[in-house]
């Protein structure tokens, strides 16, 4: 049964896609699989591509972040992790922002390669 209005348009799922790998999956199988938008797929394949790139790297640089504390000091590493976090936080910003907004708006660097890496959903 659904219970979003189609005046909704999918910006129920676009928001709630932005809230960690659990929220995209409360989207997509909660909301999306029963009332498929442009909007809503839009931002699924947006937010699936940052929510992976945004885990790898906060693995990558985690290790880095943890040699180079071993080499060079905690200044440096720490300095390392707070850049990488405030770009990716200044990214999901910038797509949340679409997302409320009900805006088609790519995330720079992520959002166009995410429509043709995900072009199924």
């Amino acid at each position: 049964m659904n219970n979003y209005s189609p005046a909704d348009d999918g910006k129920t799922a676009s928001i709630i896609s932005y809230f960690f790998i659990l929220g995209w999956l409360i989207a997509y199988f909660g909301i999306y699989i029963n009332n498929k938008t442009a909007l809503a797929g839009y931002q699924l394949r947006q937010t699936l591509l940052f929510h992976l790139v945004a885990m790898v790297i906060y693995y990558a640089i985690g290790a880095l972040a943890g040699a180079i504390f071993f080499t060079s000091g905690v200044f440096i590493g720490v300095t390392l992790i707070w850049i990488v976090r405030t770009a990716l936080i200044i990214l999901w910003i910038i797509g949340f922002i679409g997302a409320v907004n009900g805006e088609r708006k790519p995330i720079p660097f992520i959002g166009e390669r995410a429509q043709s890496i995900f072009s199924g959903i």
